[in-house]
């Protein structure tokens, strides 16, 4: 190979992105694991006959209020930090650098591919992988103008709601009917959708599952339009990482200070309501609750980033950074592992927990598969440079074998 196609050359880690990586997998697991315990399929009155309703009430709302979509906003904003650092490393290279970069969005992009179809449904890295491969066109643009278009793409679902609700036309009425067709294909009905999953005996049964709720994902996409999300939180994140500042906290402590008060608190009282709306505790049409998720999931997620990065400040020599670091690390691996525990601990072919647990429980388990990542990142990461799919996306990004092992 020509020197141009050389992997690039090692970057300073930093321990603050690492450390917050870590704790968007924690929130991650914690927004996921409601599915794969197939808590989230279950009808209202299955759930109210269970032991523990009164405490999985309050953790409903709670998760609503602190949890949901805030972490996704997290994750989202660091793949974008992440890929501002990869462009501009691409941009050093020239044209062969860019060519590297797309063989490593579609390396994601095939990453994802396989998550969703061979073990869960939620995946999320194929969106990030066709979102990644558009970033570059706003390399050239100047900071302020990519945040107003961050604003317009994260306010976008709101206006294609409403065209939906005004037109009574939806985008989402094909990938819905494909994916019933192919519910039906497999004798999968409303009936036993929440249960199939627990009572599968094989892994065929889980696959034809998997294949529905393949469909079932482009369907939520589209009806969310979270291509549009996902790829204003890209820009947002886009903007930290050209302004380098991840590597300069101190400078922007002022910043983080303001965001934290009037972000966290707008976001606060803005994501009580949207959780008393997704409890049913107030009743909101689609088109109302999709603005409500703007105006309380954003702030709130981004608030949650200032108030890490001024812990972070202040307790910078606390060793619950590097610990969280190290999931942080091998991010890409963890969270795939989480789809793996999810399938042991809850399909009918592992332990079968599934529609056995309630909420509180489900949040537990989560908690102790994300401890259990943390302590498997920190021995794995004593012997080994890389998490082992984080170095196989890179070997495959350059086509060739690098050395794993720590000197």
């Amino acid at each position: 190979m020509g020197n141009n196609s050389q992997p690039f050359a090692p970057k300073k880690r930093y321990v603050s992105l690492d450390a917050l990586r870590g704790f968007a997998l924690m929130g991650i697991c914690l927004a996921n694991y409601p599915e794969f315990s197939l808590y989230s399929f279950q009808t209202q009155s299955y759930i109210e006959n269970m032991p523990s309703y009164s405490l999985d009430k309050v953790v409903k709302f709670l998760q609503y209020l602190f949890i949901d979509g805030k972490f996704y906003t997290i994750f989202s904003i660091l793949f974008g930090i992440g890929f501002s650092i990869i462009i501009e490393n691409a941009r050093q290279k020239g044209k062969n650098g860019f060519k590297i970069f797309y063989r490593r969005m579609f390396c994601l992009l095939v990453i994802g591919l396989l998550h969703l179809m061979f073990l869960w449904s939620g995946d999320i890295l194929m969106l990030y992988a066709l979102m990644g491969m558009i970033l570059p066109l706003f390399r050239n643009i100047k900071t302020s103008k990519l945040l107003n278009t961050a604003f317009l793409f994260l306010c976008l679902p709101y206006a294609v709601e409403l065209f939906r609700y005004t037109a009574d036309i939806s985008l989402a009425d094909y990938p819905y009917r494909a994916w019933w067709s192919l519910c039906a294909k497999y004798g999968i009905t409303k009936d036993n959708f929440a249960f199939w999953l627990s009572d599968a005996k094989s892994y065929k049964e889980v696959f034809q599952f998997l294949i529905q709720g393949s469909a079932e994902r482009m369907w939520e996409f589209v009806l969310s339009s979270r291509y549009f999300k996902v790829l204003g939180l890209f820009l947002i994140g886009f903007c930290i990482g050209k302004e380098k500042i991840y590597a300069n906290l101190s400078a922007y402590k002022k910043l983080f200070k303001r965001l934290t008060l009037c972000l966290g608190i707008f976001g606060f009282i803005t994501s009580v309501f949207y959780a008393f709306a997704n409890v049913g505790i107030i009743n909101l049409e689609p088109l109302h609750l999709s603005f409500l998720y703007i105006i309380s999931v954003y702030p709130l997620g981004i608030a949650y980033i200032c108030i890490f990065a001024l812990l972070y400040m202040r307790y910078q020599d606390k060793k619950i950074w590097t610990t969280l670091a190290y999931p942080g690390r091998m991010a890409l691996t963890n969270y795939i592992m989480q789809s793996v525990f999810g399938i042991i601990i809850f399909y009918g072919i592992g332990f079968s927990l599934g529609n056995k647990v309630g909420l509180f429980t489900t949040e537990l388990i989560a908690l102790g598969v994300f401890i259990v990542e943390i302590i498997i990142s920190g021995l794995w990461l004593k012997k080994f440079d890389f998490g082992p799919l984080e170095w196989a996306w890179r070997c495959f990004t350059y086509g060739k074998v690098f050395k794993i092992i720590s000197k």
